[in-house]
Formats: C-alpha cells, structure tokens, sequence
C-alpha cells in the first residue's frame, strides 16, 4: 500500500499524520452494500453472492482517482479467504480488509479525527454535499 499519510506538526510537535486534503479514505461495507446481503451463519453462500455494480464501478473509479478503499464488514476472520476470492473475482480494487467489525448497525464511533458517516441507501453514486443535523460531545458552549 502506498503511504498515503503526511506528517503533521503543530506548536512543534508531530501529531496523528493526515492524508492530503484530495484523498479521501473510505471504509466500506460489504453484506448488503457492494453484494447481496449474505449472514456470517451462512458462508457457503459467500463466494456466490451477486455483486451490486454500480458498487464495483464507482469503488473502482474512487480507487483509480486516487483515494483509499477498505473494507470493513462483519465477517469473521475465518471468512477472510473466501471474501478476497470474492473480491478478486469480480474485480474490485481496494487497500485493505477489516474483519470483524460490530454486527447490528446503529454505529456511533468515537475518533479523535473527523469522522464522515453515509449510510448507503441502494445505489452507489459520487457524493454530494448536504447540511444534516448531527450529534457532538457537550462542550458547555451550546
């Protein structure tokens, strides 16, 4: 993988690196956002889920302008194997492969990084720019 990350300093001292302002990281679901939605309770339909591809077309088109894709899904890491056999089968370009992430949705991580969420909604598409409403730490600012 390329190193994609630049130092940062402030007031003299290195911080968390950062990427460049045009590169993007996207962390992306498998089940049910790029692939038919297949339970880890049945891994023997894994290497047969159909692939979404308007997921493949615009994951790939991010991956060529330069931007970084990994997946993050609820497989298990015993499932890795046949996921990367899925992946290369049907073309997909990434950087990385997360196993294990929580299973049951309703996510509210916790970064001390700029953290963007999309909920993916039946297609893939480039993103757009929307004002929502979101939820923040209590500063005693408010």
């Amino acid at each position: 993988m390329e190193n994609f990350l630049e130092e940062k300093i402030e007031n003299g001292e290195r911080v968390s690196p950062i990427l460049p302002e045009n590169v993007k990281n996207y962390l992306i679901d498998i089940d049910g956002t790029i692939c038919d939605d297949i339970p880890n309770e049945e891994p023997e339909r894994m290497l047969t889920a159909a692939v979404y591809p308007d997921a493949l077309e615009t994951l790939n088109k991010w991956y060529d302008e330069g931007h970084i894709i990994t997946f993050f899904t609820s497989r298990t890491e015993e499932h890795r194997e046949y996921t990367e056999i899925w992946l290369k089968k049907h073309g997909f370009k990434y950087h990385g492969l997360l196993m294990g992430k929580p299973r049951g949705g309703n996510y509210h991580w916790v970064d001390n990084h700029l953290v963007k969420a999309t909920r993916y909604n039946g297609k893939f598409t480039d993103l757009v720019e929307k004002n929502v409403s979101i939820q923040v730490f209590d500063d005693g600012k408010h």
